[in-house]
Order: C-alpha cells, then structure tokens, then sequence
C-alpha cells in the first residue's frame, strides 16, 4: 500500500523526474489526469446533464480542458470558463487547443440549479487568497449548493497546510494524483475536499520513493511488521512492565484508564504507582493491575531499581503545577537504567511553567513520547503558533525536534512527528474519542507497546490508529472506560495472517 503524502514541491518534482524518465511527457500525464476527473464525474455524481469546467492558467486549468472534451464527448452540455489564457507553448496551452469547447471568461460564469461545477482553477501549490473572478465563482457555487469534483484540491485549500486562504469552493469529490497531498489530510482543509480519489496517472512508485518523502498517511501497513507478538515463551515481564503514575485520592481514574490500556495493549505487567492516600480507592477498583506505594522520589526510584519497567506513564491525574514538573526532572536525573517514558495530560501543563521544556540530554529516557493536544501544545510551544508556522504537520515536526522526542499532536487530524522529521497524519479519526479520559488510554496503549520494544514512532502511529479504531468499532454511546474492552478485537485482527503487509 502505498502511504506516502507529498508536498505539493514534492508533487512538483515527482513530476518533472517521470517527465524526464518517460515514457510519458507532460501532456501525456496531463491527458490520464483529465480522464481521471471525466470519469469521477460520470461514476460518482448520478444524472451528469450540465458540467461547467472553470480552468485555471497552469497545469491544473490543463487538466480541465482535458476533462471538458472527454465530457462532451460523453454526450453531456458542457461549458468552459476560463481565468485567463494558459501559457504560450504550455502543455496546458496544447491541452486548451484540442478541446472543442470554446471557452468564456471565468467572468461570465453563471451556472445554472442542476450543474456540475468542475474546479480546475488552482491546484496544490495555492499559496494566496483567491480574489477577483476567482471568488466571485466559489462563493456563487457555494451558495447554490452545487456538486463539485475539484481536481487536485478545492480552490482556496492550502496543500501544504490544509488552511483555507479567504474562501475555498466545497467539494463532493476531490481527483487528487500519485498521493494524496497534507491539504487533503489536515483540517479545515479536509472538510472541503469531500471524498478524494487519488488516480493513478502513471507515475512509478519508484519515482516518488526516490524524493524522499517523509509524511506518511497513519494506516496499518506503516507499523504492523513491528506490532509485537509474544513468542511461545513469554512470561509476564518479558512482554513488557508498565509503571503508570498515580493522582491523589480524588484523582485516581486517570491513571487507571492508563493502566488498564497499557494491559489491554499487551503489557504482561502493570503497576500503578500511588500516594498513599489513593492504596485505598485504587484497591476497590482494580484486579489484575498491581499497585505500589510512591509518595516521594526516593520510593519511586526504589521501585524502578527493583523492577525496572520498560515503560512509564506521567502525567494522568497528576497536578498541573510546576513541581509535577520538577518531581520528573528529579526522577529523570537520577534513574539509572532509563525507559521510555510517555508524558501525558497534566504534566503537559506543569512542564509549560517551568523555565526549561524538558531535563538535559543526561537526565532523559531512553524515548520520550509526549501527547499534547492543541490548548497543551499552545501552552508548550508558545512560539511555535499556527500564526507563524500555518502548517499543524510542520509545527509537529518543529516541536518533535525541540524535545528530541516523538509527538502525538492530537486533534481530528492528527499528527505523530519524530525529531528525525518523519511524520505521520491520523486518518481514522473520529469524534467519538472527544470524551473525557480518552487521551488517558491513549497515553496507556503507546506505554504499552514501548513496553513490548516496539520503536517510539511506530507504537505512537499504532496507538493512535488502534484507539481510534477501537472507538469506531464500539460506535455511539462511547466512554472512556469503553476503550480498553474494545481494543481486543482490534489486536486480533491486526495480528491476523490474512493481514499483514
């Protein structure tokens, strides 16, 4: 399966090097793209009577002449608008020169109820505000409701970022080509897109492995081959012990939700690490989940000697303030045989009031995997705002390389970014997950597979993929509680023969 998301430069390049390898030129390329569109205009919007094609100048414009002439051809009414002439001697101007449809100005443009807009004004690469005649069409289309298959992305979407630039035209059908861009994955530009169809116009897998893309759509087939399976002689400890840290009295659920995730996800061995003021009310709610006194650094580095787990949990039901902070650096800094530690809820908040992010490279776990979602990170990472880095994926990856850790950039869309600058975009999400303690069980599901030795990046992908599959799967009337039960049947099918690879 193919997973990688390019950039619309990565895009750009993809298709100067199949250009330049052959056997298809330009206009080859441009001609598969538009029979794309016809054809996602015929199979998927019924009763195709009256298409109006708006063509743009470039290449995307080129597509939609291609598109109109297959259209007519096909026997239904079709008008082209044009936004300007394409360039002398373009493949777009070859393309406009074999369409038989004279085109109109994009002025002029005033489709009727029952029409079919096609959007070929701007592609991928739109880097301003559509303004002029351009606006002028999406906000007449949008307010007539009217169905549009949009090539390569709507008009007014950002493909790098997903942002909407002024106004966007909102798609039934987005023709994408070779790979799905970040504009068609990241919000709010996803919402306009409506279904994408990513066509295949020719261009070889080996040309687009040869860019090196880095971002990568979230499925399976990214991680599955390093999902852990204990082998026939596993015990408890060798699939993996999890330290989960604990809350008071009255802040307890938290960290069980966390706790009982990371067993679910295969962790042989949970702890949960408690005051002494929460032994009580922890012991009348837990079974298979051990539980060990930790009311000051000392007695948690006494455990961690002891036992030494191959995961921790910090943050579930802890307190926000700046010495929940504090009491991770000084655990940090003396533990002598570091694991992955996964840092979650409120610890986000209290490592945002002290004056250094994260502890020195000599006081780290041997991963670091941090969870923030968009008010935590705001709060995290105050520079790094949608209002200087517009993109969510680059400001995952900014932040990533900032704690030298893995981060899960949680939202609708989202986005798992290593320091290394690979990165993944969530697509599975769902708003059942948008209930209380979700992100709890999140954190435990990654503990849990870290614990297993699966490598940071792929056990954050899989847990957020396997979280939010669980919660599809339990569907309406989702709790947080519900989540742990659920990703059995998610496990068994990921471990099946049938479908790995």
């Amino acid at each position: 399966m193919a997973l990688e998301v390019l950039t619309p430069d990565e895009m750009a390049e993809c298709d100067r090097r199949a250009i330049a390898a052959g056997p298809f030129d330009g206009l080859a390329l441009m001609k598969r793209a538009g029979a794309a569109v016809a054809d996602a205009v015929f199979s998927r919007l019924a009763g195709v009577t009256r298409v109006d094609v708006l063509c743009g100048p470039g290449n995307n414009g080129g597509d939609g002449y291609v598109a109109a002439e297959l259209l007519r051809r096909s026997g239904a009414a079709v008008a082209v608008f044009a936004d300007g002439p394409p360039r002398a001697g373009s493949d777009a101007a070859l393309a406009a020169a074999e369409c038989t449809v004279a085109a109109e100005p994009l002025a002029a443009f005033s489709p009727m109820p029952g029409t079919i807009v096609v959007d070929a004004l701007f592609g991928a690469g739109l880097a301003r505000a559509p303004d002029g005649n351009v606006r002028r069409a999406i906000d007449l289309t949008n307010q007539m409701g009217l169905p549009v298959v949009a090539v390569d992305l709507p008009s007014g979407v950002s493909g790098a970022t997903g942002q909407i630039l002024g106004a966007a035209f909102r798609s039934a059908v987005t023709v994408t080509f070779v790979r799905p861009k970040p504009g068609h994955l990241l919000l709010p530009g996803k919402l306009a897109c409506g279904e994408v169809v990513v066509a295949d116009i020719g261009i070889p897998d080996t040309i687009v492995a040869s860019v090196g893309a880095a971002c990568f759509e979230n499925r399976p087939a990214l991680w599955q081959r390093s999902l852990p399976s204990p082998g026939v002689d596993a015990h408890k400890y060798s699939r993996g012990h999890v330290a989960v840290f604990c809350g008071g009295a009255t802040a307890t659920g938290a960290a069980r939700l966390s706790a009982m995730a990371a067993a679910r996800a295969g962790a042989g061995a949970v702890t949960l690490l408690s005051p002494l003021e929460a032994l009580a009310v922890n012991a009348a709610h837990l079974t298979s989940i051990m539980q060990r006194k930790a009311d000051t650094v000392g007695e948690v580095l006494a455990f961690l000697a002891e036992r030494r787990p191959a995961a921790l949990v910090y943050g579930p039901g802890l307190s926000p303030d700046a010495e929940t902070a504090r009491s991770l650096f000084r655990l940090l800094g003396r533990w002598e045989h570091p694991a992955p530690v996964v840092i979650d809820a409120s610890a986000l908040t209290a490592l945002a009031r002290v004056p250094d992010l994260l502890p020195p490279p000599g006081g780290r776990p041997a991963e670091l995997v941090i969870t923030p979602h968009e008010g935590e990170f705001q709060r995290l990472f105050p520079d790094i705002s949608e209002e200087k880095v517009p993109s969510k994926l680059e400001r995952a990856r900014l932040a990533a390389k900032r704690i030298g850790g893995t981060i899960i950039y949680k939202g609708p869309d989202t986005v798992i970014a290593t320091p290394d600058g690979r990165a993944a975009i969530n697509t599975n999400g769902t708003p059942l997950l948008a209930t209380a303690g979700s992100g709890d069980v999140l954190s435990g599901i990654v503990a849990g597979l870290l614990a297993q030795k699966m490598p940071a990046f792929e056990a954050a992908c899989a847990g957020v993929w396997m979280h939010a599959e669980a919660a599809k799967r339990f569907g309406p009337g989702l709790i947080a509680e519900d989540l742990p039960q659920a990703l059995p049947p998610v496990l068994r099918d990921l471990h099946a023969p049938e479908n790995l690879g």
